[in-house]
């Protein structure tokens, strides 16, 4: 276990279903400190510099958010560690599904036992 707790910013587009299930599932990790954020300017809460700095490790649902992180903001990225989790936008807030994806993708990322 890790001495200090690691900041983990999970990424979607809007911020409405996907990257805010996975901050509630994992909230409460002793290991974790989480937030979430979107890509869209019309993200419920858009990501920004601060989230970019704040985070050890970035998890974005698709792709496509990898790709707008790196032409908005490649410069805050550098050393970070940032994993695709190929999660399509499937899912509402809190679907079984998705809580049960997020559940055994992530802890692998993370080294969480």
């Amino acid at each position: 276990m890790r001495a200090a707790r690691l900041n983990v910013l999970f990424i979607c587009s809007r911020n409405q279903w996907r990257s805010p299930t996975a901050e509630q599932v994992f909230r409460r990790h002793p290991a974790l400190n989480v937030r979430s954020a979107g890509t869209s300017a019309s993200a419920r809460r858009q990501v920004g510099e601060a989230d970019l700095t704040w985070a050890d490790v970035i998890l974005v649902m698709e792709a496509k958010h990898r790709s707008r992180l790196m032409q908005d903001h490649a410069a805050l990225l550098a050393g970070k560690a940032l994993h695709v989790l190929d999660i399509p936008d499937d899912y509402r807030f809190m679907d079984a599904e998705l809580v049960t994806l997020l559940q055994a993708v992530v802890p692998p990322l993370l080294d969480l036992d």
